[in-house]
């Protein structure tokens, strides 16, 4: 897959839709991460200077995908960080997070602004040699 294929976005009539796509269920969270994050500030303008660590449990690999978005976007409102890269990994119902970014800075292009990843639209599935996670995001 090329970057330009792993995340992406669909029409949602108020908010926006995430995709993320990937070798793996967790590669295909990583890239839907990217894509929410993508909608706040441009992630090549975000410097990898800082790392926080996200552990959740979910048993429904579904629900993981809001659980896991709306675990970053508390994290990085609660340390006021930009966020830009990720890493996932799962064990059983276990999974353990990783996530760079800076704090915010006034010079940093940002955009919208996103509070959080519903249920709406979700869905987690196999797509070709991959799998595709999509949910809305709250605006």
């Amino acid at each position: 897959m090329t970057g330009d294929e792993a995340s992406g976005y669909f029409d949602h009539d108020a908010d926006f839709g995430v995709i993320g796509r990937g070798a793996t269920v967790e590669a295909a969270f990583v890239n839907a991460a990217r894509a929410t994050f993508a909608l706040m500030w441009e992630p090549e303008t975000v410097a990898r200077k800082e790392a926080i660590d996200v552990e959740f449990e979910e048993a429904d690999v579904e629900l993981a995908l809001p659980t896991w978005l709306n675990a970053l976007l508390g994290e990085s409102a609660a340390r006021h960080l930009a966020l830009a890269d990720f890493a996932l990994e799962r064990e059983g119902s276990r999974w353990r997070g990783r996530a760079f970014g800076e704090p915010w800075r006034d010079d940093l292009p940002s955009s919208t602004g996103v509070k959080g990843a519903t249920l709406t639209a979700l869905a987690v599935r196999p797509v070709g040699d991959g799998f595709e996670a999509r949910c809305v995001v709250d605006v």
